[in-house]
């Protein structure tokens, strides 16, 4: 049940039936590909998933066909000229010396497919049905445990959700494919301004805002930036204007189990009080000295007056600033007053004062 021992774990299934290695790879039902394996395989995985070989892959259609709940052998659902003649084993397997593989399918509750894989070198021959049946003992156990991680990642959401609501932030945790899987009440309260559409995708009522929020959330989906991205909503006639913050989860072995690949958090422009320095450091994984030189920015000092508060050179002030731009997505700092303005701890938070040293 805890994610970081499976890669351990499936180096000791493959050491007993002689396999090269193991992966459990989770297939959401937007197409996306994510994986956890034996630790040596890792790098070779992660750029075979960026290929088009997955799409190309006939093993798992045809045991999709067959029932895919059990570990089945490549040569039992493959002919030998197949097998010569496929890209996968061609492209990916054949240059690592690898040549024969097993597998098995599980579809799990929240509708993603679970695709257990086990690859084994070449010059020793093909997996055997002594093998299978090795495996088929284990397959309850692994289907079982993949299912309660995966259950893990749902619950450690709504902890996300929940830990931001005490900090008085209103958010949500999204998913790879921008399926809202948990909302706090302050998030809520934003209706119909911020809510789920279809699919439980968020969507904005601000056009101009949600053009941007998809953009954005496809840029963090793609990996095309690893920063913090904020997206600015226009006030309404009666509602104040918000800024949205997209902070990604950082990818590890959990990423595989974790329902959360993105958090979003809004705060409202003009919120009285300066920025709480521990929230917008941790929000935007800035530095202490960067967090502090944002908070004096934030407060409406300049680069100068914040160096002589601070006690530190104009230059490392400089230096800091364009390290905060960079990480907030902002360019300016009349931008970065808007976007820290409200984030402060609530007033009955039981936290103490933030030291300054």
């Amino acid at each position: 049940m805890i994610p970081e021992l499976w890669p351990q774990s499936f180096d000791l299934i493959s050491a007993e039936i002689g396999a090269f290695s193991m992966a459990l790879m989770s297939i959401s039902q937007e197409g996306t590909f994510r994986a956890v394996s034996s630790p040596h395989i890792a790098e070779p995985l992660a750029e075979f998933l960026q290929t088009d070989l997955p799409s190309q892959n006939v093993r798992m259609k045809r045991h999709v066909e067959i029932g895919g709940a059990t570990f089945i052998r490549d040569v039992d659902i493959m002919t030998m000229d197949e097998i010569d003649a496929d890209p996968i084993y061609n492209a990916f397997l054949k240059p690592m010396g690898l040549g024969w593989t097993a597998g098995a399918i599980f579809q799990e509750p929240s509708g993603s497919t679970l695709v257990f894989d086990l690859l084994r070198k070449r010059d020793l021959g093909a997996f055997t049905l002594a093998d299978m049946e090795r495996l088929n003992r284990l397959k309850s156990d692994l289907a079982r445990a993949s299912f309660m991680t995966t259950q893990l990642g749902f619950h450690e959401a709504k902890t996300v959700a929940s830990t931001m609501a005490s900090l008085g932030l209103p958010s949500a945790v999204l998913g790879a494919s921008g399926r809202c899987h948990a909302m706090n009440a302050e998030m809520e309260a934003f209706s119909p301004r911020i809510r789920t559409g279809w699919g439980d995708r968020i969507q904005l009522q601000n056009a101009d805002a949600n053009r941007l929020f998809q953009f954005s959330l496809q840029c963090l989906k793609e990996a095309t930036t690893p920063e913090v991205l904020s997206v600015p909503v226009a006030a309404g006639e009666h509602t104040p204007p918000l800024v949205i913050h997209l902070v990604p989860v950082r990818r590890n072995a959990r990423d595989i189990f974790s329902a959360a690949t993105t958090i979003m958090i809004v705060t409202t422009v003009g919120t009285p009080g300066p920025p709480n320095l521990s929230v917008i450091s941790g929000l935007f994984d800035l530095t202490r000295a960067e967090a502090r030189v944002a908070q004096e920015l934030a407060s409406g000092r300049s680069s100068d007056e914040a160096a002589t508060a601070l006690n530190l050179s104009t230059n490392t002030v400089k230096t800091h600033m364009k390290a905060i731009f960079r990480k907030t997505g902002v360019k300016r700092q009349s931008k970065l007053m808007a976007l820290l303005s409200g984030i402060v701890l609530p007033s009955n938070s039981n936290a103490g004062p933030v030291r300054r040293d």
